[in-house]
């Protein structure tokens, strides 16, 4: 079949690898201009995650470019240790930047076709597939179309509804940007609270020179353009006007940064993952902004939807269900993780950030806490479909 994929990142070139090795034709069609780069590190954990990437033959090489894991360590503003994570129970069974990690599984999909710079502007389903119109003005036919394209999913809202109906905001937003690192930084995290914000910053363990800043604030959410990169700094600055510690140095290369990160820290829920010839996988069905293992659970949704369309011989009416019945509940398990990832990093209070240093020091709540994420990482049995 002709399927086409929305989104270029992890879930939609990894759907397309297997695609391609049951014999379809996948197309994956991207908004930038090319793979992005760069991004925050990302983790995959246990042995689902693990065993998956290893079948589809990356895993050395996203070994190669491992992180190894990176320490989380909060500090004052003279830059003194209130709390820690260790590396090793930070960083997963293996931590890639999110760049890396999307180039290699796209040179993996050796038998797809890339459409960069361009977008799905209009579907129009007919009894044999789908008739696509494209920004460019480019139209053509498939047989499928596949939603990979993130929270806020293009093919989501085009065939199911608006952002608003899907999309719950959690009351904090998250930014990532580059900056020089003229500190001499190790890759670990270095965090700085006040009441109800986060600001810091790690080195890049492939260059001393570069490193990356991290942001998270308390907010309603905001009225923005989120395709205007200038928005994204005009809020960073208000929100963080005042901090010390490192914030004024950081805030000032928001000026030369040209690939800000800005979102809202959300979660998807969307009752159904598929009508007719069209379903949604990754983020765009089920997606955590940050904290819901949403990369690993890509990795496996994509997995799972290729293969029950290959064990349904290609019938997308019996496929898609099998899919959903199959994965959303393990999907919607881990993406709980990201329901209090901002309270965790900017507790709203000066009492809420002494109480978070104080038990997150305990040996026995870190012990208690990675437990908890492995078992939603693994609590999950395929079925070992046919190739």
């Amino acid at each position: 079949m002709d399927v086409l994929i929305s989104g270029a990142s992890i879930a939609g070139p990894a759907l397309a690898y297997w695609l391609g090795r049951y014999g379809h034709r996948p197309t994956i069609v991207e908004v930038a201009p090319q793979l992005r780069t760069g991004g925050q590190a990302v983790d995959f954990r246990g042995p689902l995650h693990m065993g998956i990437l290893e079948k589809m033959g990356v895993l050395d090489e996203l070994r190669a470019v491992q992180t190894h894991g990176k320490a989380m360590r909060f500090v004052d503003e003279h830059g003194e240790r209130q709390m820690e994570w260790p590396a090793d129970a930070a960083g997963g069974d293996l931590e890639v930047f999110r760049g890396d990690l999307s180039r290699i599984i796209c040179a993996a999909a050796t038998d797809t076709e890339f459409l960069f710079g361009d977008r799905i502007a209009a579907m129009d389903e007919t009894p044999n597939g789908v008739d696509v119109t494209f920004d460019s003005g480019l139209q053509r036919a498939f047989d499928l179309v596949i939603g990979a394209d993130g929270v806020h999913s293009g093919v989501r809202r085009l065939a199911f509804g608006p952002d608003a109906q899907f999309v719950k905001h959690l009351g904090y937003y998250v930014a990532g940007w580059a900056v020089p690192n003229e500190w001499n930084l190790t890759p670990d995290h270095l965090w700085h609270n006040t009441p109800g914000r986060m600001i810091g910053v790690s080195g890049d363990h492939t260059d001393p020179s570069r490193a990356a800043a991290l942001a998270v604030f308390a907010s309603p959410e905001l009225s923005y353009d989120r395709h205007d990169p200038a928005a994204a700094k005009n809020i960073l600055r208000a929100e963080f006007r005042g901090t010390n510690w490192l914030a004024p140095r950081l805030l000032a290369e928001l000026d030369s940064a040209d690939d800000v990160y800005f979102d809202q820290i959300c979660r998807v829920d969307v009752p159904e993952w598929s009508r007719d010839r069209i379903a949604l996988v990754g983020d765009a069905a089920c997606g955590a902004t940050i904290g819901g293992q949403g990369t690993g659970t890509a990795v496996v949704s994509a997995y799972v939807l290729a293969g029950e369309l290959a064990a349904a011989g290609g019938d997308h009416r019996v496929a898609f269900p099998h899919y959903a019945e199959r994965i959303s509940r393990f999907a919607k398990g881990t993406q709980k993780g990201g329901d209090t990832t901002g309270r965790f990093m900017a507790p709203q209070t000066a009492r809420g950030i002494r109480m978070r240093n104080y038990i997150n020091n305990q040996q026995w709540f870190l012990n208690l806490t990675f437990k908890i994420a492995s078992s939603r990482s693994t609590n999950l049995k395929l079925p070992a479909y046919p190739l």
